[in-house]
């Protein structure tokens, strides 16, 4: 496994591991790597000839007062991670390296960044766009790699592929839970014991709501109230947010609308803090099919 700490180490490691053509799969991160990561690395392994793991925590995501002074970090827990997953290139670069001057060109996405955690983050998607624009650059995989507990940024990779006509694709691989149903998180960590097991709520109230999204009269205000409500019981819960929209597109369904009555997948998406750290969630559901 080769370990690259600069774009010229990492653009010969790719030189050397892909230059005759073969496939490339890639799994961007910002490192404390868990089973998550672990099932991206291990389909990109199944999928492609070469596989590159990225680990940079990247400022321009985080906001005023958020966390990236103490986001977690264990470089050789990651490393050892990616080895034993058989990963061919570990990218590790500085800030200094991705970011040698202050970046002035952004990368944009507009609409469905407007909602949900770009809502309650403003700027943070532009960070994302922009890091993950100059990853595909120096990597340029076939195929990358995204987990769809952070469905909106899934959406929103997807939407800047597209519309710039980036030569990857972009895979899209489950949540991965542990065993009691929380979703995994670098953040879990930070939880207190009583605060992860209040946490459970997450993954117990989307379980619920597939059943309760399929009664006759359910629409969307009294669904997201039942699921508010649930929430509301954990007394270390702060609701951020609890929304329910179309998926990919994230165009709001209309709040009084039955559910039996709409058509298509839609996204139940959380983001609840439990003290000082804030969990997101979210399951796809497809509505209307008869």
């Amino acid at each position: 496994m080769i370990i690259a700490r600069t774009k010229e180490d990492l653009r010969h490691a790719m030189r050397e591991m892909a230059g005759d053509g073969r496939s490339i799969g890639f799994v961007p991160t910002m490192g404390y790597l868990h089973e998550g990561h672990a099932s991206l690395l291990t389909a990109a392994r199944e999928q492609c000839e070469v596989t590159v793991l990225s680990i940079f925590v990247n400022p321009l995501q985080f906001g005023v007062n958020e966390d990236l002074e103490v986001y977690p970090r264990d470089e050789a827990r990651d490393v050892a991670i990616a080895e034993s997953c058989h990963t061919d290139i570990v990218f590790i670069p500085s800030v200094q390296e991705m970011y040698p001057t202050r970046p002035l060109t952004s990368v944009k996405v507009s609409e469905i960044t407007e909602e949900l955690c770009g809502a309650s983050r403003p700027g943070h998607f532009d960070g994302v766009g922009i890091v993950i624009a100059k990853l595909f650059h120096l990597v340029k995989p076939h195929r990358a790699y995204f987990g769809m507990k952070d469905a909106q940024q899934v959406a929103v990779i997807e939407q800047m592929v597209h519309d710039l006509d980036f030569d990857v694709e972009i895979v899209r691989m489950p949540t991965v839970r542990e065993a009691d149903g929380l979703a995994m998180s670098s953040r879990n960590v930070r939880l207190s014991a009583e605060q992860r097991h209040q946490a459970l709520v997450l993954s117990n109230v989307l379980k619920d709501a597939g059943f309760w999204l399929k009664q006759p009269e359910m629409t969307v205000d009294s669904l997201l109230e039942a699921v508010r409500t649930e929430i509301g019981k954990m007394d270390e819960a702060e609701i951020d947010y609890v929304e329910l929209m179309q998926y990919p597109s994230l165009q709001r369904v209309p709040a009084n609308q039955r559910l039996l009555e709409a058509s298509g997948t839609v996204i139940l998406a959380l983001a609840v803090k439990f003290g000082a750290t804030r969990l997101i969630d979210n399951a796809l559901y497809t509505i209307g099919e008869r």
